[in-house]
C-alpha cells in the first residue's frame, strides 16, 4: 500500500468520524430545539388546563371541564391527550380527561412529579406514533391536595423533520467528503508525489555515480529544508570523493616509486649475491686449478733448464710454460672481474634495514605458506654498515628459513641491543626440522648443503659469514632437532666506531 493510499485512508477516516461527531451534535442540537417549542406549547396548555380546573373545581363545574378538554383536544389536531390528577396523602385519583388516544399515566411517575414539584418531560411510543408527554404540578388551595395535569402532543412532524435533517446531513457530507477526497487527491500530487519523486530521482541518479546531481529546490517548506540538507551531504560527499581520488593518486604514484624502489634493491642484492657466489666459485676454481698449473709450469722449467734439447722438444716446452702462465693470467682475470665491489660503509638504522628487505622476501613467505613476524625493540642504536650487503646477508638467512620449511610455519625476525658488549644483535628465528649436530661444523663451508636439488648451493652461510667479516662483526648459529634453528648476527654500534 502507497503513502498516498494510506493518506487518503486516514484522512477520510478522520474526516468521516469529525464529520460523524458534528452530524450528531447537530442532529441532537436540532432535536432540542424543536422537543423545546413543543415544551413551551405543552406548558401553555398545562396552564390554560389549570385554569379551567380552577373555575370548575364542583361536580357539575367537572362536567364541563370534561367538555372543555374534548373541545381543546378537538380543535388541535396534535393534541393526543390531557388528562388531570389528584394526590393526597392516600388517595391518587383521576379528575378529568380527555384524547385521541388511550394512554394510562404510571402512577409512580406522577406522585415523583408531585413531589418535586417540577414538570417533567417524557418521550412516548402511543398508538398514534411518536409523542411527547409533560407532568405539570399545579398549586391547588387545599394544603392536602396536589393537582398534577398530563398532556400528551403527537411528535410526528418532529420526526419527520428530523429523518430529513440526517438524511440532507449524509448526502452533503458524502459530497462534502468527495469533494476533499479530489482536493486532498490533487493536492498529494502538487505537495508531496511531484517533490518526492524529483527528490527519488536525484538519489538514485546519486547513487549511480552522477555525484554532480542536486535537488532543483529553492523552496521554504519541509521539501526544501530537505533538499537543503541533500545538497549539504552531496557537497560533502563530493569533496571526500574528490580527496578518495587525489589520495588514490598520490597512493599509486608512491607504489610505483616503492615498487621501482624494491625491483631496483632486488637487482642490487641479486647482483651482489651472485657476484659473491662467484667469486666463491672462482676461488675454488682458481686454487683447484692453480696448484696442478703451477707445478706444470716448474717442472716444464726445469726439464729446460736439464740440458740440451732438440729444437723441436725445447719449443714444445717452452709452448707449455708459456700456455700455463696464460691460463694462470686468465684465471686471475676471471677471479678479478667477479670480485663484488668495495664496500660501502653509511649510518643505518635497523628498522629502515627491515622495511626494505623484508619487502624482497615477502612473496617468498607467501608462496611458501610462511607467517612472518617482526619483533624491534624500541631505541635501537644506528649501526655502521654497507646497505646492499647487509640486505643480501638478511636475504639469505630468511631464503635459507623458508626451505628448511617446504611445509609453511613461521619465521621471526627480531633486533636487540647488548650495552655490555656494545653491539646491535639482529636475529632470524624459523621453527624448521633443524640441523643435525654432527653438520654443525660445516655448515658454513661454501658450496656444502644438505639439499640435493641441482644448482650453486651451500653459499648462503658462507656469503653471510664473509659479510660479518667485512662489517667485523660475528655470526651465532644455534640449532635443535624438531626445534628449529635460530641465526644471529652481532654488529658493533655507530658510537663505538666513530669514537675509535
Amino acid at each position: 500500500m502507497t503513502l498516498r493510499i494510506r493518506l487518503m485512508i486516514l484522512t477520510m477516516l478522520g474526516l468521516a468520524m469529525t464529520m460523524a461527531v458534528w452530524g450528531w451534535i447537530q442532529i441532537k442540537a436540532l432535536d432540542e430545539i424543536l422537543i423545546d417549542q413543543q415544551t413551551k406549547s405543552l406548558t401553555g396548555l398545562a396552564d390554560t388546563v389549570s385554569t379551567y380546573y380552577e373555575f370548575f373545581p364542583t361536580r357539575r363545574g367537572l362536567s364541563a371541564l370534561d367538555r372543555a378538554l374534548k373541545d381543546l383536544v378537538q380543535d388541535n389536531e396534535n393534541l393526543a391527550r390531557i388528562d388531570i390528577f389528584s394526590l393526597s396523602r392516600t388517595n391518587f385519583d383521576f379528575v378529568a380527561g380527555a384524547g385521541r388516544i388511550p394512554y394510562e399515566w404510571p402512577e409512580l411517575t406522577v406522585t415523583k412529579t408531585a413531589e418535586k414539584r417540577k414538570p417533567e418531560y417524557i418521550k412516548l411510543d402511543t398508538e398514534g406514533g411518536p409523542a411527547l408527554g409533560l407532568l405539570y404540578p399545579v398549586s391547588s388551595d387545599k394544603k392536602d391536595e396536589k393537582i398534577i395535569v398530563g398532556v400528551i402532543v403527537f411528535s410526528q412532524a418532529n420526526t419527520e423533520i428530523l429523518t430529513r435533517a440526517k438524511h440532507l446531513l449524509m448526502v452533503s457530507s458524502v459530497g462534502l467528503l468527495l469533494v476533499i477526497l479530489l482536493i486532498l487527491s490533487a493536492s498529494f500530487v502538487w505537495l508531496i508525489a511531484r517533490p518526492l519523486n524529483i527528490i527519488i530521482h536525484t538519489i538514485d541518479e546519486f547513487q549511480a555515480g552522477n555525484y554532480v546531481r542536486r535537488i532543483p529546490f529553492r523552496r521554504r517548506d519541509e521539501w526544501g529544508q530537505l533538499a537543503a540538507h541533500f545538497n549539504e551531504m552531496a557537497d560533502e560527499v563530493e569533496q571526500v570523493l574528490e580527496k578518495n581520488l587525489e589520495l588514490n593518486r598520490r597512493l599509486e604514484e608512491r607504489v610505483q616509486e616503492a615498487t621501482l624502489s624494491v625491483v631496483q634493491l632486488q637487482k642490487q642484492v641479486n647482483q651482489l649475491q651472485q657476484l659473491t657466489a662467484l667469486g666463491y666459485l672462482t676461488a675454488t676454481l682458481a686454487h683447484d686449478l692453480g696448484t696442478p698449473l703451477h707445478s706444470i709450469a716448474g717442472m716444464a722449467r726445469l726439464l729446460l733448464e736439464r740440458g740440451e734439447w732438440p729444437p723441436d722438444v725445447r719449443r714444445k716446452i717452452e709452448l707449455i710454460v708459456q700456455q700455463t702462465e696464460r691460463l694462470n693470467m686468465v684465471i686471475q682475470n676471471v677471479r678479478r672481474a667477479t670480485r663484488p665491489p668495495e664496500p660501502h660503509f653509511e649510518t643505518l638504522s635497523v628498522q629502515d634495514l627491515f622495511n626494505e628487505t623484508l619487502l624482497l622476501v615477502e612473496p617468498l613467505m607467501q608462496q611458501s605458506g610462511i607467517v612472518l613476524h617482526v619483533l624491534e625493540e624500541p631505541g635501537i642504536p644506528a649501526i655502521y654498515a654497507d646497505r646492499y650487503r647487509l640486505q643480501t646477508a638478511l636475504f639469505n638467512l630468511l631464503q635459507n628459513a623458508a626451505e628448511a620449511m617446504p611445509a609453511g610455519g613461521e619465521v621471526t625476525v627480531s633486533t636487540f641491543s647488548d650495552t655490555r658488549e656494545n653491539v646491535v644483535a639482529i636475529s632470524v628465528r624459523d621453527d624448521g626440522p633443524g640441523i643435525p649436530e654432527e653438520l654443525m661444523p660445516r655448515i658454513c663451508e661454501p658450496f656444502f648443503s644438505t639439499h640435493t636439488e641441482e644448482g650453486m648451493r651451500g653459499l648462503g652461510l658462507a656469503i653471510v659469514q664473509d659479510i660479518m667479516k667485512i662489517h667485523s662483526g660475528r655470526i651465532d648459529i644455534r640449532s635443535r632437532m624438531g626445534e628449529g634453528t635460530e641465526i644471529t648476527l652481532y654488529f658493533p654500534i655507530v658510537i663505538r666506531n666513530a669514537a675509535e
